[in-house]
C-alpha cells in the first residue's frame, strides 16, 4: 500500500506533506486529534470516534472546518486510494497557521490533516501472550477527556515503561485511584466484578472501552465504572487494558507481581472473541 496524507482536499505521498511551520499545532500543540482502526479497508466504528472528535474540537473551541459527511467520504476515498487493507487512520485538527501568540488568533483557518498508514494484522488470538505493565503517578492534567495533540506526559510515562521492558504504564491520582494508561483504557476483575475508571474528567473514554461495557452487559457480566486504587489493582484476578490499535489485551505482570499465573483470564479471553466479532460484523460481513 501508499501512506498518504490528505490537506486541504489535496492527496499526496505523506513524505510530501507539508503544513506550515508556523502552524498552532506544531509550536503550541493548539489541536485535537483522532485515531482510528482500519480492518479489511474499513475504518472501525468511525461515527464514534467522529463524535469524540467533535467533543475535543468543542471543548477547546476550535470550529471543525469540514462536515462530518464530507470527512467520512474523504476517509473512505482516501483507504481506497492508498490501498489500504490493515492499518490506521489518523485525523489531527489545529486552530490553524498564526503568528506565535498565546492568545487565540483572530481570523486563523482551523487545518485538518488527514493521513493513513499500514499496521500489521493483529495476531490470532491463541497467540496473544499477556503482557508487562508498571505503574506510575498520573502526571497529565485535568481534562483528559479532550484527545489532545500535547502527550508529553504520556510519552515521558511510556518511556519509562518502555525501559522496564514494560507495554504500557498504568497511571494512577493521589489516593493511589488508577485512571488508565498512557495509551489505553485499564480494566480489572476484582472480587468477581469487572471495574474501570468511571466516564469523568481524569480518563479519555476509549472507544474500544465503550464497546467492552457493552459486550460485558450484553454477557450480562457484572462490572462497575467506579474509581479503584492500586491496593485492589493488587488483588485482581483479571486485568486487561483496551484501545483502538491494541483492541483487548491482556495483562500478565504488574510491577512484577503476576496477574492470574501469566495466563489470560476467562473474562478477558471471552471479551477477546467477542470483540473480533464485532470487528467481523462491521469490517467483514455485509459491507456496503
Amino acid at each position: 500500500m501508499q501512506n498518504l496524507a490528505w490537506i486541504d482536499g489535496t492527496i499526496n505521498d505523506i513524505s510530501k506533506a507539508k503544513i506550515s511551520i508556523e502552524d498552532r499545532g506544531y509550536l503550541l500543540g493548539d489541536g485535537v486529534y483522532e485515531v482510528i482502526r482500519i480492518y479489511n479497508s474499513h475504518p472501525f466504528y468511525l461515527n464514534a470516534h467522529l463524535k469524540r472528535l467533535q467533543i475535543s474540537a468543542g471543548a477547546i473551541r476550535i470550529d471543525i472546518p469540514y462536515a462530518m459527511e464530507d470527512i467520512k467520504t474523504t476517509i473512505q476515498g482516501l483507504i481506497e486510494a492508498s490501498g489500504c487493507s490493515d492499518g490506521y487512520i489518523y485525523i489531527q485538527l489545529t486552530r490553524g497557521r498564526a503568528k506565535r501568540d498565546h492568545l487565540f488568533p483572530a481570523g486563523a483557518k482551523p487545518k485538518m490533516v488527514i493521513y493513513v498508514r499500514e499496521l500489521d494484522p493483529i495476531p490470532e488470538i491463541d497467540a496473544i501472550k499477556p503482557q508487562h505493565c508498571i505503574t506510575l503517578a498520573d502526571e497529565r492534567w485535568m481534562n483528559c477527556y479532550i484527545k489532545t495533540i500535547n502527550l508529553l506526559p504520556n510519552l515521558l510515562a511510556r518511556q519509562q515503561a518502555a525501559e522496564a521492558g514494560a507495554i504500557e504504564a498504568i497511571l494512577y491520582r493521589p489516593g493511589e485511584v488508577v485512571t488508565e494508561g498512557t495509551r489505553s483504557n485499564v480494566f480489572a476483575v476484582i472480587d468477581g466484578r469487572v471495574m474501570t475508571h468511571p466516564e469523568t474528567n481524569l480518563i479519555l473514554s476509549g472507544i474500544t472501552r465503550r464497546i467492552v461495557l457493552d459486550i460485558l452487559e450484553n454477557l450480562s457480566i457484572p462490572f462497575s465504572e467506579e474509581p479503584f486504587t492500586l491496593r485492589d489493582l493488587e488483588k485482581a484476578s483479571e486485568v486487561w487494558i483496551t484501545s483502538s490499535t491494541m483492541e483487548v489485551n491482556p495483562v500478565g505482570e504488574i510491577d512484577g507481581r503476576s496477574i492470574n499465573g501469566f495466563a489470560i483470564g476467562s473474562i478477558c479471553l471471552r471479551l477477546m472473541k467477542e470483540f473480533r466479532k464485532q470487528i467481523a460484523e462491521n469490517c467483514f460481513e455485509d459491507v456496503t
